[in-house]
């Protein structure tokens, strides 16, 4: 199903953790870049801890961090 495209989604994105380089932007959300897989999965841990965030794995497997 599609969103409409005049509706604004209910959650905010925090952070974005990937093992892609070419994925990493700068700007809004915060996103990292992590060396292996081990690392990935403690960074995202860590970090949605602090930030009080729900975790959310991609199928290319990059992570996403929200709250909403």
């Amino acid at each position: 199903m599609a969103r409409e495209s005049n509706i604004k989604p209910n959650y905010d994105i925090l952070a974005v953790i990937t093992l892609n380089k070419d994925r990493v932007l700068s700007g809004k959300p915060l996103t990292l870049l992590a060396q292996n897989e081990e690392e990935q999965k403690e960074m995202t841990a860590d970090l949605a801890k602090a930030l009080k965030g729900e975790i959310v794995r991609m199928k290319t497997k990059d992570y996403l961090i929200i709250r909403g």
